[in-house]
């Protein structure tokens, strides 16, 4: 269990994100076509989660628009925007804004997505929904980045992550 912050009051998580270094755990997600999308999708690539609680957020929002902007220059990593919208409603979120370069994808059948990587709130007003993180994982599916955002209300630390993935890539 982690403690993050929804405008100062105290939330936890339902367990930890995976360590550095540590082995992602493998995962399966619904596309915004109903489709599924699995960590073996990308096989040789540098996976990004962005994982947020809604599209329906503007700093959630921002997240996804920024890892769009990043996500067109780095042709051998995949971001996925992770939430428990509905793969519609990331769907239309995507068109209306343009967004092209990320995968998105909803988690709202997949329980043990969250509970594998420590994201699912178990309490406060956004609980159900996912704790804003960052997690990178390089081409060997381990852990090579992580940050579990403290106050959800916050974008997380692109600088951090970003440089993390360009590290990735020169291997």
């Amino acid at each position: 269990m982690e403690t993050v912050y929804f405008k100062g009051q105290p939330c936890h998580t339902y367990g930890t994100l995976p360590q550095v270094d540590s082995l992602a755990p493998c995962f399966h997600l619904t596309g915004r076509d109903l489709s599924r999308v699995q960590c073996l999708d990308f096989k040789d690539k540098t996976v990004v989660l962005n994982i947020f609680p809604s599209l329906d957020t503007e700093v959630c929002a921002r997240s996804v628009r920024r890892f769009n902007e990043e996500a067109a220059k780095m042709p051998d990593t995949a971001v996925i925007c992770v939430s428990m919208d509905l793969p519609f409603a990331m769907g239309r979120f995507c068109t209306a804004e343009g967004i092209d370069n990320v995968v998105v994808a909803s988690a709202f059948r997949s329980p043990l997505f969250a509970q594998k990587y420590g994201v699912m709130l178990c309490d406060g007003p956004l609980a159900g929904l996912l704790a804003r993180a960052v997690v990178v994982i390089d081409r060997e599916r381990r852990i090579a980045y992580r940050e579990l955002v403290e106050e959800i209300t916050h974008e997380p630390d692109y600088e951090a992550a970003l440089s993390v993935i360009r590290a990735e890539s020169k291997k």
